[in-house]
């Protein structure tokens, strides 16, 4: 028998809700894509109104537990992966495996040597037009497509890195490993965007879709801009987590910069 509202708690009834069909979601192990009851059942099921009812879906639709398909229904969501934004400076394929994640693919769509754009040599403190070895890889996890990201590093920093195989494994590994460069700092911002046609075709969304756009400058230990790079996240898929500790003024300040609007690992 379905928990049912108490109304004699000081607890709002939205909220109430939000937990009861929470524990149901997870009791009838529903997957990803399986129809939950909508607004009109549920109020009747549970003898609340139907704005109690959509503040309580609202909620769940914000903590990525379902998604509401206007004209079509409310359905359970696929589970979103959280990428740290504060803390240890890790890539995505780090961040992922140190959780206990599924390992990251990449398909390497370019890895070669270009001048740097105006853009690109401010950001690596080089001259116009220095080359730069540019890598643009789409990386899945669970074998679905989650970030299209385009890096650029100084040439001179990593030579003979485009003869490198960055299908499975991890670039700062790599840059580590055999380069003796390791990451110390970062500069990042993130912001909301739409995917172009090029980015939704490599992630399998439609074109205009929401990402999250994230831009970096990483800085080694001896302060050196690195690398830079900017990444598109499919927002039905990914979230970032924020972590903030007292005592520390670098970890006190959070590294992101979220805007409203917008418009390498």
């Amino acid at each position: 028998m379905s928990e049912s509202i108490d109304k004699t708690s000081p607890v709002p009834y939205y909220f109430q809700l939000s937990e009861i069909l929470l524990k149901e979601i997870k009791a009838s192990a529903l997957q990803p894509g399986d129809r939950v009851p909508g607004d009109h059942e549920l109020g009747q099921r549970y003898d609340v109104s139907r704005s109690v009812v959509r503040q309580a879906l609202g909620k769940l639709e914000r903590d990525g537990v379902i998604r509401r398909i206007k004209g079509r229904g409310t359905f359970v969501a696929s589970p979103k992966t959280n990428q740290g934004m504060l803390g240890a400076l890790t890539g995505l394929y780090d961040d992922i495996m140190q959780r206990g994640g599924t390992p990251v693919r990449s398909d390497v769509l370019r890895l070669e040597v270009e001048p740097a754009s105006p853009e690109v040599a401010d950001a690596l403190s080089l001259p116009e037009a220095t080359p730069v070895m540019v890598i643009e890889r789409v990386r899945f996890i669970d074998e679905r497509p989650m970030v299209r990201t385009t890096t650029y590093i100084d040439q001179t920093l990593a030579p003979g890195l485009n003869h490198e195989d960055l299908r499975n494994t991890s670039l700062y590994g790599v840059l580590r490993d055999r380069y003796g460069i390791k990451m110390a700092s970062a500069v990042r911002t993130i912001e909301l965007g739409y995917a172009s046609k090029e980015v939704a075709r490599s992630l399998g969304i439609s074109t205009g879709a929401p990402v999250m756009v994230l831009k970096n400058v990483s800085y080694d230990d001896q302060r050196r801009p690195v690398e830079t790079f900017v990444s598109y996240h499919r927002g039905d898929l990914a979230r970032f987590e924020v972590r903030l500790e007292a005592g520390s003024e670098m970890r006190s300040r959070p590294s992101v910069l979220a805007t409203a609007q917008s418009g390498g690992f």
